[in-house]
């Protein structure tokens, strides 16, 4: 395996909150030229999917954004640029009812949802590309929960995952605490709340909207709604059998998994160590990055560390020493 590109965040940016709400605000890079396809789900609806286009013959990176989350996300931005401009081939899928898309069935996007990315993942290993797999924070959760169910048969050739949630009980009780609840969950439901209400509205019945509109952390959101719509006891089970930590032992494709240890969504003590994953899986945990962040450069920054150091693991993955 060939050496990690160290990370060091400048001076100006070394908090875990400064490095996860700049970046998402003021260092967005330019939108790439996606083209949009959209794509019949295997339940009867839409998902929409933008690519890039690259040279014949070059790989594709897939990439699963995380909550609420797009194509127009700054890291999906940053690393599709990064794709583009190496040639290669870039797709952003997009979950139910995200990047403008209605949700006109009764259930949605969650955390242990491996059954969305293996149709994904199915249908883009049709196509004649190396095939690379990265996912972000609950993308990332939704990536590795799939890496570890399927084994030697998963389709991507590597992968990796960036600021996961990997024990979605620690990272939910974090930012239902604090700075977390006062900044993100709060952010996350102003609109997850309004596309649950919006399937209640098509769907009566599903849930009680009142208790819904009441909802302040995650735990009440996941268990009114979530748990419920994915098949889940309640929030407790939800987040017990959705959590990709059990499952990293059990991987088997070549799988980088990016954690800062100043991540406000996850606390360090829920971070595994190398005797809880897999031979196949490497861990970088820098002491700083936030969620999601990883800026770096002088004032105001720039964000190329991450893609480029998940393009290096896949290309090295695709031509191995």
């Amino acid at each position: 395996m060939t050496a990690p590109l160290p990370y060091h965040a400048p001076r100006w940016l070394r908090g875990g909150h400064a490095q996860t709400i700049w970046p998402a605000l003021f260092m967005r890079p330019p939108r790439p030229a996606y083209q949009r396809e959209l794509w019949p789900t295997p339940d009867g609806a839409q998902i929409a999917v933008d690519r890039i286009h690259g040279q014949s013959g070059q790989p594709l990176v897939v990439l699963f954004h995380g909550l609420e989350g797009s194509s127009d996300s700054h890291y999906a931005r940053a690393l599709m640029l990064a794709v583009a401009a190496r040639g290669w081939h870039g797709v952003v899928p997009h979950f139910r009812g995200c990047g403008g898309m209605p949700n006109p069935l009764p259930r949605a996007y969650h955390a242990g949802d491996s059954a969305e990315v293996a149709w994904i993942l199915a249908r883009l290993a049709q196509e004649p590309h190396p095939l690379f797999a990265a996912g972000v924070s609950l993308g990332g959760n939704m990536l590795l929960k799939y890496l570890g169910e399927s084994g030697t048969a998963a389709l991507a050739q590597a992968a990796a995952a960036v600021s996961v949630p990997l024990d979605l009980a620690a990272a939910s009780t974090c930012l239902d605490r604090g700075l977390g609840r006062g900044i993100y969950t709060r952010m996350f439901l102003d609109t997850l709340k309004p596309k649950a209400l919006a399937q209640l509205k098509a769907h009566p019945g599903l849930f009680d909207a009142g208790r819904v509109k009441a909802a302040r952390t995650f735990a009440e959101f996941d268990d009114l709604v979530t748990a419920p719509l994915a098949g889940y006891r309640d929030v407790h089970d939800y987040w017990a059998r959705a959590s990709s930590k059990p499952l990293l032992p059990a991987i088997c494709r070549p799988t980088l998994i990016i954690n800062a240890k100043n991540d406000p969504f996850l606390p360090a003590s829920a971070l595994p160590d190398a005797a809880q994953v897999s031979p196949y899986v490497t861990l970088e945990q820098p002491e700083h990055g936030g969620h999601v962040g990883f800026a770096s450069g002088r004032f105001p920054g720039h964000l190329t560390w991450l893609p480029e150091r998940l393009l290096r693991f896949f290309e090295h993955a695709h031509t191995p020493e």
